[in-house]
């Protein structure tokens, strides 16, 4: 009799939720709608100001640079080289004082970005013992560069992709 009980109760419960075998998507929605408006009124909103520098170059003549420019600057502890990977050098920038000069070579950097406009990458190839503050340095200038626009201080985009590598051998180039 324990059993027929138990069928009973099983039979009539089974056929009580027969066919409701679907998910209840109200909470769910629910739960999204109240995210929705937390995330709406949480968010931050700021507004991005792009300024354009056309800035003169320090100077008058114009650089002759090769067709197909890709650009290096070679750090050496003996001074930094600008170069075109297929042609060679074109601006060596020796320390002085044994000082890197970071302003010459932001200023080369921003004459040729002027020249080549499209030009988004450079290479930076390190001798093995060049410091920490000078890797960062360099890269610093090579990626932008200040600018006064309306008597406000701007900063410019020179070279953003930035790849770093070994300098090959003194004797090598």
């Amino acid at each position: 009799m324990a059993g027929s009980k138990l069928r009973g109760r099983q039979a009539r419960n089974h056929a009580r939720y027969k066919g409701r075998n679907d998910i209840n998507i109200v909470p769910m929605l629910d739960i999204f709608t109240i995210l929705l408006f937390f995330l709406i009124f949480t968010a931050v909103f700021s507004k991005t100001h792009i300024v354009e520098l056309n800035l003169p170059a320090k100077s008058a003549e114009p650089l002759k640079l090769p067709d197909g420019l890709q650009l290096e600057i070679v750090v050496r502890k003996n001074g930094m080289v600008i170069q075109d990977r297929n042609t060679g050098p074109l601006q060596p920038l020796p320390n002085i004082d044994g000082h890197y000069e970071f302003d010459s070579l932001n200023e080369y950097l921003a004459r040729i970005k002027a020249r080549v406009p499209e030009l988004r990458s450079a290479t930076v190839l390190l001798e093995p013992d060049v410091s920490y503050d000078t890797i960062v340095a360099t890269m610093d200038a090579v990626r932008a560069f200040d600018g006064i626009e309306d008597g406000v201080v701007a900063k410019g985009e020179l070279f953003p992709v930035i790849s770093l590598g070994d300098a090959p051998i003194e004797g090598s180039i």
